[in-house]
């Protein structure tokens, strides 16, 4: 036997790797990667990107060091994802069937719910009377109220015709909850067929809607909702006069 086959070549392992490539990647990467990492975990809610920004030292690359965290989660059991405009931690979907034993047991929303639902997120900014005429029903109140307590729906504002009529639009939890990044992931015409929930005999003029690109930004014929507005809804305490 020589002396060189007592010798076990070096086979680097996963610890070995990531050491290395953590050599290799900027000090100020690293830092501003732990940060971010360590406000989104403490967050309850998805954090903006605007919001890490304002955090963080002056001249961090925010977007960077978001990539390569989540670049870094990918693998993981947690995942870190980009919701709209903001960014959260979330198990690893291929593992929600271990979260399902401890899920809380929701209430399924009606035919009525979820037909209302769906028109409010392809065709939002619209109004309860835009609603009805679009499913050519009227509303029940009772329905609508349903989905703005699952946080799913919200007030946006005023439409500029006659009445002022409220306006509504999806929230940041509506997308956080069926798993999308922005609206445009809404599925289109070919998958909404593709799942059962569209006849494959369409008429030829049928279209779905395009969802808006910025669902937070108000549209032209819409007035901000004001604190004159909220209390006309009962969403704000009238302050008391004064004696």
């Amino acid at each position: 036997m020589t002396e060189d086959s007592n010798v076990v070549p070096f086979v680097a392992n996963d610890g070995d790797e990531e050491r290395e490539e953590s050599n290799s990647v900027s000090p100020h990467l690293v830092e501003a990667k732990r940060m971010v990492e360590a406000i989104i975990f403490a967050s309850a809610e998805p954090v903006p990107e605007r919001a890490l920004v304002e955090r963080l030292p002056q001249g961090t690359d925010v977007a960077e060091a978001l990539e390569a965290l989540r670049s870094d989660y990918e693998k993981r059991g947690i995942n870190l994802v980009r919701v709209e405009d903001c960014w959260v931690f979330r198990t690893a979907s291929d593992l929600s069937f271990l979260m399902s034993r401890n899920a809380v047991q929701q209430r399924k929303l009606s035919r009525a719910a979820l037909e209302m639902l769906a028109v409010i997120a392809y065709h939002q900014p619209v109004t309860r009377a835009e609603i009805e005429e679009i499913r050519g029903v009227e509303t029940s109140k009772g329905t609508l109220d349903i989905l703005l307590e699952t946080g799913w729906v919200k007030m946006r504002g005023r439409r500029r015709t006659p009445g002022r009529p409220v306006t509504y639009g999806t929230s940041t939890e509506f997308l956080d909850h069926f798993g999308l990044a922005e609206l445009r992931d809404l599925p289109g015409i070919e998958e909404l067929k593709g799942a059962g929930l569209l006849s494959a005999r369409m008429p030829a003029n049928f279209a779905v809607p395009q969802p808006m690109t910025d669902p937070d930004e108000l549209t032209e014929d819409e007035d901000p909702l004001t604190d004159i507005d909220l209390e006309e809804l009962g969403l704000l305490t009238p302050l008391a006069e004064d004696d």
